[in-house]
């Protein structure tokens, strides 16, 4: 290939901008012309692109979110916005695209893969729900960032006996909550894959905690549970007795400084997207496979199922008494 157009779409992430750098330089040491597309499919419709050289990614790699910008295209998903989208790939001399998204992006890239431009997808989410991938670009970041914010609430929650309910991303995974609420030592995890019953695995568990002289709570709750955390702090307090403040995180898990891993693995993914597109193969996502970077056919990655490790949940509330 001799023109490839790199773009980002969905949530940001922590290493998209790392992802973007390696596509960039891989292309430019390879000489292969690469077009940013600006603010992910919109971009691409309306030819919104601007020429990347290596000096375009300098002093990027460090810094969170994406600079290429990012949005949720309502006009992409019509067949007339995948048209424009053709068109303008056309007549810009684009023959490949690397999509750097989540699930959503990669159905995009897809249905441009079915209509004939080769597209390579990249994981790039914070939820790391992302079917045929150990792990995606920013789920480290967030992880740490969760952490963070928590031990900072626990300081506060134990000077004053108290119990802090924390709404932490995860609309459709439980990823984040249920690591976070390992690193973070709570007494309770709600996460959307596994039933609960309030009664039963939060209030009680507390009460048996309280009986061996423990004052102070930390429950994570992913916000993909439909639980308000605001109701569930009041019901914390009636019935135990202990003061409770409910917390949602919300977009500050989203930024920060990526940290090394998700660095090292959004260069990792990018050179090898760009690596695919040069051999002339498109319709693939890049997955991570126990610290490998492999790749998958695009239409049987989105066809693919993850489930949550029960083991590590069950060891989560086994530890957490």
């Amino acid at each position: 290939m001799k023109t490839i157009a790199v773009l980002t779409s969905g949530g940001d992430a922590p290493g998209m901008n790392a992802a973007i750098r390696a596509v960039v330089r891989t292309a430019c040491e390879n000489g292969i012309k690469v077009y940013g597309v600006i603010r992910g499919y919109n971009g691409l419709i309306n030819g919104d692109f601007i020429e990347m050289d290596l000096r375009s990614v300098s002093d990027i790699i460090n810094r969170g979110g994406t600079i290429l910008y990012s949005a949720r295209s309502v006009e992409f998903a019509t067949e007339e916005g995948m048209r424009k989208a053709i068109r303008t790939c056309q007549e810009w001399g684009i023959e490949g695209v690397v999509v750097i998204g989540g699930d959503g992006s990669f159905r995009g890239a897809r249905d441009l893969s079915e209509r004939g431009i080769p597209c390579v997808g990249i994981p790039g989410t914070i939820d790391n729900d992302i079917a045929c991938c150990d792990y995606t670009i920013g789920y480290d970041t967030c992880l740490n960032t969760i952490m963070e914010l928590v031990d900072r609430l626990r300081d506060t929650s134990e000077s004053h006996d108290r119990c802090s309910v924390i709404e932490v991303m995860g609309r459709r995974a439980g990823y984040l909550a249920l690591n976070a609420g390992i690193a973070c030592g709570a007494t309770s995890i709600l996460i959307p894959e596994v039933s609960f019953d309030i009664e039963k695995h939060v209030i009680e568990r507390m009460q048996k905690t309280q009986r061996t002289d423990k004052k102070h709570f930390i429950i994570i709750v992913a916000e993909g549970c439909g639980v308000n955390i605001e109701d569930l702090a009041d019901e914390i307090e009636k019935k135990t007795g202990v003061e409770t403040r409910p917390t949602i995180l919300g977009h500050t898990q989203r930024g920060g400084y990526p940290t090394v891993k998700d660095r090292v693995m959004a260069t990792r993914m990018g050179n090898y997207a760009v690596k695919l597109l040069m051999n002339n193969i498109g319709n693939r996502v890049v997955a991570s496979k126990k610290e490998d970077v492999i790749d998958y056919d695009i239409f049987d990655a989105l066809n693919m199922s993850k489930s949550i490790d029960m083991e590590l949940y069950d060891i989560a509330h086994e530890v957490s008494i």
